[in-house]
């Protein structure tokens, strides 16, 4: 925890004194040659687009390791995995090569394997090896996408990102390379049908480890999406975009509905998650300022509310010995500080105004209905849709407070076995609670760390 809260500090300080907001371009490069045969560099850099992710990644890896303090069995190796994990998703988001972007990209599987092996639940076995294949299926379209973009049109390959965003491609050849890539970035957002590991492994994950898969795994997919898909195959992208959009409201209806139907309340919460990443897909493919930086600001805001939810589960569960919804009821007497703040983060994940999901979802809202690029029945149609996914959000989550927290199947259980939260639980929760309310209460917190960036993707694009 240690070396994470050193780490978030510096990025702070970095942030702060080095970090010019008004500048779209690289900034804190770092390049070195690294293989000469064919001239491969270790090539990092940040800009508006990578920041957010960046900080959001060292917040929620340090509340993470603060979360499992509780693990005792090989709490070393365990604490290295996550280190290990947290090092992999840095490297991605600040990388400005290539073939490193897939390395990266690699790097976080095996951690995160281990993590479910050794400290899942019952079926971590099956839940581990149904994430390693889809992860690494996946892969292999990136890979192939990879080498397709670096030895396009040159003797020598061309891995470097500022080169690739000027470079042109053969439509024909620009469409096969797009769905490469959005074939392995979907498997990680997820974006239905590819989502079907992330309730599994949600499901028997130890909740530490939970934290990190929704805060910072899935905006993986989101951010390849937006860097690559959308910022070096713009014209694949622009001709796509309807689809995106009408998969991204697909999404948001039938994971509320699918939430609704389970039993497990990490399964529920992991399900929300997917719903929540269809606001994601539709901001990316709504081709507008508005809409794009919507995106972002759902992407970062779900990686707090996300990670806060299945801490929480995580603490519950653990203290009542129960996983399924039907089985509880009735904790919200002796354990009202869990209650208290479950509630909170649940008005946040179903969008109560005055909370970063409200701002996020609502941005996104006037992405799609600004677009130029749409019909204006098509516009109504797709905000229609989008609205009832709205409606749904608070019935299964109030639903899932419901079962947990009212009633009296567990009512009258001892307070021995009933522990409310302790300062830790507290700490960690308080934490991520605060950048939620300053999200809700001034988004341009967050949106001026993008809004250049976004303009010069968007530059490239006819319907803005």
């Amino acid at each position: 925890m240690c070396i994470c809260l050193v780490e978030l500090l510096i990025m702070t300080y970095v942030f702060c004194y080095h970090f010019q907001l008004d500048d779209p371009l690289i900034q804190i490069e770092d390049d070195f040659k690294w293989i000469n045969i064919f001239d491969f560099h270790w090539r990092l850099g940040i800009d508006g687009l990578s920041i957010g992710p960046i900080l959001l990644t060292g917040f929620i890896t340090t509340l993470a390791t603060l979360a499992a303090w509780p693990v005792t069995r090989d709490s070393r190796l365990f604490h290295f995995l996550m280190l290990a994990m947290y090092s992999g998703q840095i490297g991605l988001f600040s990388s400005r090569d290539l073939l490193l972007f897939f390395m990266m990209w690699e790097l976080e599987l095996i951690p995160v394997y281990l993590l479910l092996c050794l400290w899942g639940g019952k079926k971590r076995l099956y839940s581990a090896t149904k994430f390693i294949l889809y992860t690494a299926g996946g892969s292999i379209f990136l890979l192939i996408g990879v080498l397709g973009m670096g030895l396009y049109g040159s003797n020598e390959p061309t891995l470097n990102f500022e080169t690739l965003a000027n470079q042109s491609y053969p439509l024909a050849l620009e469409i096969l390379l797009y769905f490469g890539f959005f074939i392995a970035f979907a498997v990680k957002l997820p974006i239905i049908p590819l989502h079907t590991w992330l309730p599994d492994t949600h499901g028997e994950a130890h909740y530490s480890t939970c934290m990190l898969l929704a805060g910072i795994l899935l905006k993986m997919g989101a951010y390849g999406l937006i860097r690559i898909n959308m910022e070096f195959l713009s014209h694949a992208h622009s001709l796509f975009s309807p689809w995106l959009v009408i998969v991204g409201t697909i999404q948001i209806i039938y994971a509320a509905l699918t939430s609704f139907g389970q039993r497990n309340l990490k399964k529920r919460i992991a399900y929300s998650s997917v719903s929540h990443m269809g606001f994601i897909i539709i901001g990316i493919g709504s081709l507008t300022n508005t809409g794009l930086n919507g995106a972002i600001l759902q992407l970062l805001s779900h990686g707090f509310i996300g990670a806060a939810l299945f801490f929480l589960a995580g603490t519950s569960c653990d203290r009542i010995r129960l996983v399924y919804l039907d089985e509880m009821g009735g904790i919200s007497m002796p354990m009202p500080k869990i209650f208290t703040m479950f509630s909170s983060f649940s008005m946040a994940s179903l969008a109560l105004p005055g909370m970063s999901g409200f701002v996020a979802e609502s941005i996104v809202f006037l992405g799609i209905i600004s677009s130029q690029k749409y019909l204006l029945m098509t516009k109504i149609l797709i905000t229609f849709v989008m609205a009832i996914g709205i409606i749904l959000t608070p019935i299964y989550l109030l639903s899932m407070l419901r079962q947990m927290f009212y009633g009296y199947k567990l009512f009258n259980l001892s307070n021995s076995v009933l522990v409310d939260s302790g300062p830790r639980e507290l700490f960690v929760s308080i934490c991520v609670f605060l950048p939620v309310i300053a999200i809700g209460l001034y988004p341009d917190l967050v949106i001026s760390l993008s809004v250049d960036k976004v303009q010069e993707i968007l530059s490239k694009y006819y319907y803005r």
